[in-house]
């Protein structure tokens, strides 16, 4: 047998890329400029990624502000002082705050997948962000002229046009980013913040298909940024009934760093629905040690105990980077786990 394989999203961006993107904001690179570097790290992070054997590539989300913000980069109704994402370390994270209607995106995900396809020779599919994350970035105080109900309406359709665009451009399958969900147990331990976001991001799936939504999947994970994670503390038990309530055909959950991997098995194979493929985590991004191919063989050797082989693929537990500025990968680490993935996928399902 064979088993889907496939990267969540960010790899680690060059030196040089990093440093243009400095630049450009400090005002001494044209758009241009930036441009033919984005390009240049796209390039060559699509020739590694397929160097490693990975069946299904990603654009490494080299040409991306951060997986969260790319809709809004231009967005001219902005304030910088929206929602504040604590990390482990004591890091954080600021999303913007809206301070006008009416919401519109500045960049679809297909942009990014165009560009992807015109040098790959692999699949490639396309991550985009929820609308679930989005929706925090409409404040506490009803704007005037724009209520909430109005927000939500245009998110929706913005956020159905994101994953709708990059289908039509011919992703292999699409994946939403779905990071806020564990975190919102952190906020609101009663879940009542997390059902409404998985609600909110049902009222866009119930838009496609079942046959498109075999294509989209949703992916969760407890942050991942400068090595450190913002909900990993959160118990996987409040998260995963309500995750698979999501009208999707595949899930991807981080599980290698999970510290108790049987016991969310187990709640996993509980509440996954018979149609749905779940992708579990075989790498960590965080951690600087490479896995061997025979430690992720055992991984889905362990899962395979709980879930039907043919239901099973493997990812890594998150994007190695999801913001642009984070350094605290290399790419040669990143490509190293990835391949890895791949080869003890391969073991695993020569095993089965």
């Amino acid at each position: 047998m064979t088993m889907p394989t496939e990267p969540i999203g960010s790899i680690p961006r060059p030196g040089y890329l990093i440093e243009a993107l400095g630049e450009h904001a400090a005002g001494r690179l044209d758009a241009d400029g930036l441009g033919e570097l984005h390009e240049r790290a796209l390039v060559d992070t699509i020739k590694r990624l397929e160097e490693t054997g990975s069946p299904v590539i990603t654009d490494g989300e080299q040409g991306k502000p951060s997986f969260a913000t790319y809709p809004l980069a231009g967005l001219t109704s902005l304030a910088p002082d929206g929602v504040v994402i604590p990390f482990a370390d004591g890091h954080t994270r600021q999303l913007p705050r809206l301070t006008a209607g009416p919401f519109r995106y500045q960049a679809y995900a297909d942009s990014y997948l165009r560009e992807a396809k015109k040098y790959a020779t692999k699949p490639v599919k396309q991550a985009v962000i929820a609308a679930s994350a989005i929706s925090l970035v409409y404040p506490g105080e009803e704007l005037a002229g724009y209520d909430k109900e109005q927000f939500i309406a245009d998110l929706v359709n913005e956020a159905e046009a994101d994953i709708r665009r990059s289908l039509e451009a011919g992703a292999d399958s699409v994946q939403i980013d779905f990071t806020e969900g564990r975190l919102s147990l952190k906020l609101d331990p009663s879940g009542g913040l997390l059902q409404s976001f998985v609600d909110l991001n049902n009222a866009v799936l119930d838009r496609f298909s079942d046959e498109e939504r075999k294509k989209i999947g949703v992916h969760t994970c407890p942050g991942g940024d400068q090595d450190s994670v913002h909900s990993l503390d959160v118990d996987y038990a409040g998260l995963l009934p309500t995750l698979f309530q999501l009208k999707v055909g595949n899930v991807y959950v981080q599980l290698a760093s999970e510290a108790d991997p049987e016991r969310a098995l187990r709640m996993i194979a509980e509440h996954a629905g018979p149609d749905q493929r779940v992708f579990i985590g075989v790498t960590d991004p965080i951690d600087p040690r490479i896995e061997t191919a025979e430690e992720v063989r055992d991984r889905v050797l362990q899962a395979a105990r709980y879930l039907p082989p043919e239901r099973l693929g493997t990812c890594d537990d998150c994007g190695f980077s999801p913001f642009a500025d984070d350094t605290s990968t290399s790419r040669d680490i990143a490509f190293a786990k990835i391949a890895a993935r791949v080869e003890g996928t391969r073991l695993a399902a020569e095993a089965l």
